[in-house]
């Protein structure tokens, strides 16, 4: 396993043609991370919530616990498609 670093920014962010120098993820981890964050706002922004942040919230729990019981259970191949 790895620990996550968030981006600083785009204007923070260094490169040396695979990664970040900054944060150290790769442009494919970085790029594949903004289209899940944007499919997930469009998908809020059809449903036109007004308590964004309880969406957003509801996300980063389920999210943590589907990725800890898959873990436990031996589940833990990603599965990798397109939003």
């Amino acid at each position: 396993m790895t620990l996550f670093t968030p981006c600083k920014g785009k204007t923070a962010c260094r490169d040396d043609g695979k990664q970040c120098l900054v944060c150290g993820r790769s442009f494919e981890e970085i790029a594949r991370t903004r289209e899940l964050i944007d499919a997930l706002a469009d998908f809020a922004l059809a449903q036109d919530y007004d308590n964004i942040n309880e969406f957003a919230d509801h996300i980063a729990r389920k999210l943590e616990k589907k990725v800890r019981h898959r873990r436990a259970c031996g589940d833990d191949e990603p599965f990798l498609s397109s939003p």
